[in-house]
């Protein structure tokens, strides 16, 4: 057993849709997460300057002391991931493997992945789904757009179904089975999604997929918490900003919400 709490950070409130699956699926297991909303967004960043700004994150987790970090951003993840497992003396997980890992599962032959643009240049989860099957067809969207209706809180509105309708278009054009929601953001416009995709095109969470990694890690390492869980929140940015989202997204279980200002930025 082991009862450090688990780290999670992003680059703004997407994250939350990893600290919600934790919250379901491990329900004894802590959470430090930290959003970076102060660097908000990551997506249309240079990699290096993503990569510095996830090590500083990743170096206040770790002396905490969390136990493992998640790194709850794709775009992130892609820029920044191997960088951050070589520096860190804790395991670290991104978001993109468990993602093309479920989507390659469903049998899928026409794969859409829908990301930032940092994301979508990288390519990473072009390069991951054809090392996981080579043969299968890989559709990608840079949707950034959709990271900021999400952020500034207007999930569940007219004009988010207007705009997933019209960064969702060009699927009809080129018909997919399934769809990678290729950053944490997206989780939380899961309606208006299937709203303009329909039934038959299957959604994947990578952030179920990555909680799902995590759970079999601890559980494979004995590293399961058996106490009661709390939930300590950070934002490099806008405290408000942080608060609404964990009320509306995590119901308001959480047990703190604070501002956090990392060395270089004070």
């Amino acid at each position: 057993m082991n009862n450090r709490p688990i780290g999670v950070m992003d680059s703004g409130l997407g994250g939350l849709s990893v600290v919600r699956v934790i919250q379901r699926e491990l329900p004894n297991e802590s959470v430090v997460f930290v959003g970076d909303e102060g660097h908000f967004p990551y997506g249309t960043k240079p990699q290096e300057l993503i990569r510095q700004l996830v090590l500083r994150i990743g170096r206040f987790l770790e002396a905490q002391p969390v136990k493992l970090m998640v790194i709850a951003c794709n775009t992130a993840t892609a820029a920044a991931l191997p960088t951050i497992q070589k520096k860190l003396s804790i395991p670290v997980i991104g978001v993109i493997n468990p993602g093309a890992t479920a989507a390659i599962e469903s049998k899928a032959k026409r794969i859409g992945v829908i990301a930032t643009n940092s994301t979508t240049k990288d390519g990473a989860y072009v390069r991951e789904l054809q090392k996981l099957n080579p043969d299968v067809k890989v559709i990608s969207k840079a949707t950034q757009l959709l990271v900021t209706i999400v952020e500034h809180g207007k999930t569940g509105t007219a004009e988010a179904q207007r705009a997933v309708d019209k960064q969702l278009d060009s699927f009809g054009q080129q018909p997919i089975d399934a769809l990678i929601l290729g950053c944490t953001h997206f989780p939380f416009l899961t309606n208006e999604i299937k709203q303009k995709l329909g039934p038959d095109v299957e959604l994947i969470d990578p952030a179920l997929e990555t909680v799902n990694q995590v759970k079999k890690m601890l559980t494979e390492k004995q590293l399961l918490s058996n106490q009661p869980a709390s939930y300590q929140l950070y934002s490099t940015g806008n405290r408000d900003d942080l608060i609404a989202g964990a009320d509306k997204w995590l119901q308001g279980h959480y047990d703190s919400c604070s501002n956090l200002i990392l060395k270089g930025d004070n």
